[in-house]
């Protein structure tokens, strides 16, 4: 069989790749909030005319090179810059990341086009509950890249105040859902269950500012003093041996002036030296903080006895316990659990560290964390720590998440991304799980983007990018539980279960051909066509069919 591809197919293509390609702008620093919705609206159109579910595959695939390719192309800034390739290597692991995202939308297309063969207008569902279970994959998937989810354009948009109630997770099945079932309508359906779905959606979409009365949480009246610390050091400079006391000196002239009574954070890995060879300088920092009833919480890296390097957190100071403090083996630390692939851990590592400079980059093998692991004490409040990537996975904040819990830690770098837009992406990541969690969430970097949020998911404070600086302010603290810290995600997996079982029962349990008394084909969905296009479809069935024409199947 001769394979052609068609100037509808290459223009469809490129149209969708320019659809991924804007949806960067629904995202932070630009947060045109509606784009997604109309771009997979697109998508989705584009997808009920593919005539195979390879064809609808590869739509979904250039819609997500469109997607994937300029909303992480800060991760080539760190590559270009510190990676020691040349730039065509570069590219081309870039262009290797962006394929390998590219087909999780692809997986939830195919398989939804394969599972419409027997409930075509069923599809908008369909292809929202294949797309959570491709999005779920990619956040495990080789340790999990969960970044640029299409939930996060809608921190500040109109689907936010859903965040309490069914994550990032949800609000992303409702925008392709809502997609799906605009499309079906576009097509001019009649069919009662597309009818029904478009529906839905709208009462989705109406509901969604009277949600706010239901996040769960409420403020306590107390509030937190806390100190941000950005000491904006070069990221080339970061990890050089004359560097080290410079840096280390400079951390504490910024924070000397704002110990007094305070809760003071320090970004990822501040300290310059592994714990084991700073104890000299981390007592004494222990003793000015516990004289200034303040307690810090910096980034270091660790280096045990058996040859295991950890990336974690640590508190020096008034840890709000009497009579604790700091010592080498305090238990009131923190072990990052997810890291970053190639960042810290090098998967094939063997075979990779001798292809080039970018797989050897300095403290690039780490050991694992634990998954579950207590809160920091710190000043007598209880913090949930996430270092750097780790914000970007909700499920292991819900996991370490309790009643106790005052507030949520995000501490990283993001120097390796210069003046791009990926910091300002994660800032946003960290405000949705503040969203989802009801709890003020604090965030200490290097360089930027430092800032304090609301449980509300709204920024009380920031620094400015590359400049060093103290953000002071009061934070007010809340208590209770939103559903989506009860429940996560689970609520949404067993409804994507449920409603496929129950399609896949009423496709075996409905025959592919039911036909009435005057020979018109029907199913219970449809409703009956008059007798003029009756006659219509009788004669496009004995009109001869173009062998170089595949009908589409849905």
């Amino acid at each position: 069989m001769q394979f052609r591809i068609s100037a509808k197919t290459v223009l469809l293509s490129l149209l969708l790749c320019g659809a991924g390609l804007i949806n960067t702008f629904a995202f932070a620093p630009y947060q045109w909030h509606a784009l997604p919705l109309f771009t997979l609206t697109l998508l989705a159109f584009v997808l009920r005319q593919s005539q195979t579910a390879g064809q609808a595959a590869w739509f979904a695939y250039c819609y997500g090179l469109g997607w994937f390719g300029l909303g992480i192309s800060w991760v080539h800034v760190s590559i270009a810059t510190f990676g020691g390739m040349p730039l065509i290597a570069s590219l081309g692991i870039m262009a290797l990341l962006v394929a390998y995202l590219s087909l999780f939308p692809a997986l939830a297309a195919y398989l939804a086009a394969r599972l419409a063969k027997g409930q075509p207008t069923y599809w908008p569902l369909l292809l929202a509950i294949c797309w959570t279970f491709s999005e779920n994959l990619r956040s495990w998937v080789l340790t999990g890249f969960p970044w640029l989810s299409l939930g996060y354009s809608q921190t500040d948009g109109f689907l936010g105040s859903y965040a309490p109630l069914i994550g990032e997770t949800g609000i992303t099945f409702i925008l392709v859902f809502a997609a799906g079932s605009f499309a079906a309508i576009w097509r001019q359906q009649q069919a009662r269950s597309t009818q029904a779905q478009l529906a839905v959606t709208v009462v989705l979409l109406a509901l969604s500012p009277v949600l706010s009365l239901f996040k769960g949480w409420q403020t306590t009246g107390a509030q937190a003093s806390v100190a941000l610390v950005q000491g904006n050091i070069r990221q080339e400079l970061r990890w050089a041996p004359e560097q080290e006391l410079p840096t280390m000196k400079k951390y504490m002239q910024l924070t000397r002036p704002h110990l007094a009574d305070r809760l003071v954070i320090w970004p990822e890995a501040a300290i310059p030296q592994l714990e084991p060879d700073a104890q000299a300088y981390l007592f004494n920092l222990d003793l000015l903080a516990a004289e200034n009833r303040a307690a810090v919480i910096t980034g270091i890296l660790d280096s045990k006895r058996n040859g295991d390097a950890y990336n974690g957190m640590i508190v020096v100071g008034d840890t709000g316990t009497k009579g604790q403090i700091y010592h080498y083996e305090t238990s009131n630390r923190y072990q990052k659990h997810q890291l970053l692939p190639i960042g810290e851990f090098v998967p094939f590592e063997r075979f990779l560290r001798d292809v080039a400079p970018f797989f050897d980059l300095p403290n690039s093998s780490f050991a694992r964390g634990e998954w579950l692991q207590p809160n920091l004490q710190a000043k007598g409040y209880q913090l949930l720590a996430a270092l750097c990537f780790e914000i970007a996975f909700p499920r292991q904040i819900r996991a370490n998440f309790s009643d106790d819990t005052n507030l949520l830690l995000t501490v990283s770098n993001d120097a390796w991304f210069g003046d791009s837009h990926g910091p300002w992406q994660h800032l946003e990541i960290a405000r949705m799980r503040a969203l989802e969690f009801g709890r003020p969430l604090l965030r200490a970097t290097n360089n930027g983007v430092t800032a304090a949020i609301g449980a509300d998911g709204q920024v009380l404070g920031q620094l400015p990018q590359f400049e060093d600086g103290v953000l002071t302010l009061e934070v007010p603290l809340t208590q209770g539980r939103t559903l989506y810290s009860l429940l996560g995600d689970w609520p949404l997996y067993l409804l994507c279960l449920a409603g496929a079982a129950l399609l896949f029962w009423r496709q075996r349990r409905q025959p592919s051909d039911k036909t009435t008394g005057s020979g018109v084909k029907t199913t219970p969905d449809v409703i009956p066509e008059t007798s003029a296009s009756a006659a219509t479809a009788s004669n496009t069935a004995e009109a001869p069919v173009s062998k170089d024409r595949i009908d589409p199947h849905f």
